[in-house]
């Protein structure tokens, strides 16, 4: 463990009195408020958007980052602005296709210890920061008609299945959710169907239905207009 992470593991033990807690816990509230007012306030003047979801290590010289721009470009081609997390990685590729294709590039950044740096393909007022995951997260579905993950790692598989769960309840409407590469998503997909649905019992045959897994970008670009296509919606820039 670092030292930094020890040093948090003493302050959440110090004693603190009720009224030092209380006070604390208030402007907490605010700051998540005023994130959340902030969020809404810039996305509800963009426009329909499909969210580009992977890892921030994915270096240049990837397929999967050049898939994720290729993606990027194709989709505000077909009208759709995109949103990434803001930072390096497929995020960047994501925001460089975006603008390549002279569509809207939005970045729904968090600042991390490490590897997360806004990127430089964020529109000047589409840059978002944000302190709390859940927030981010929120912004990120709210607004999203459509979810892209490309390979990635823990913060990838938690938007996947936080995505995945609110279309399953039916706290969200049902929107195309696209893995890319069958060669990453493979294993996963496996162990879904082999323990969790036919061993375990713990989801519906019909669950599986709610994401597909394709290899080329036409395909995931496909799903996503097509999707639409079956309601007669488009775009509305």
């Amino acid at each position: 463990m670092t030292e930094e992470g020890e040093d948090k593991i003493r302050r959440a033990f110090t004693s603190k009195d009720w009224s030092e807690i209380k006070a604390q816990n208030s402007w907490q509230i605010f700051k998540i408020m005023s994130e959340f007012v902030e969020g809404f306030e810039k996305m509800s003047r963009i426009g329909p958007c499909v969210s580009i979801f992977g890892s921030a290590r994915t270096k240049p010289d990837s397929k999967y980052y050049q898939m994720a721009e290729e993606i990027a470009f194709k989709l505000v081609k077909e009208g759709y602005g995109i949103i990434s997390g803001g930072g390096p990685g497929i995020m960047e590729a994501a925001n460089k296709g975006a603008q390549q294709g002279g569509g809207k590039s939005v970045g729904l950044n968090i600042v991390l210890p490490h590897e997360q740096k806004y990127n430089d393909y964020i529109d000047d007022d589409k840059n978002i920061s944000f302190d709390y995951f859940f927030v981010r997260k929120t912004i990120f579905l709210k607004y999203s008609q459509g979810f892209i993950g490309m390979p990635g790692g823990f913060g990838t598989m938690d938007e996947l299945f936080e995505s995945l769960t609110l279309v399953q309840t039916n706290k969200i409407a049902q929107f195309p959710v696209v893995l890319v590469g069958s060669e990453y998503w493979g294993g996963l997909l496996d162990w879904i169907k082999n323990t969790m649905l036919e061993r375990e019992r713990n989801i519906n045959p019909l669950d599986l239905e709610l994401f597909k897994i394709v290899d080329t970008a036409d395909d995931a670009v496909k799903h996503i207009v097509d999707f639409y296509s079956k309601y007669l919606l488009k775009p509305n820039f």
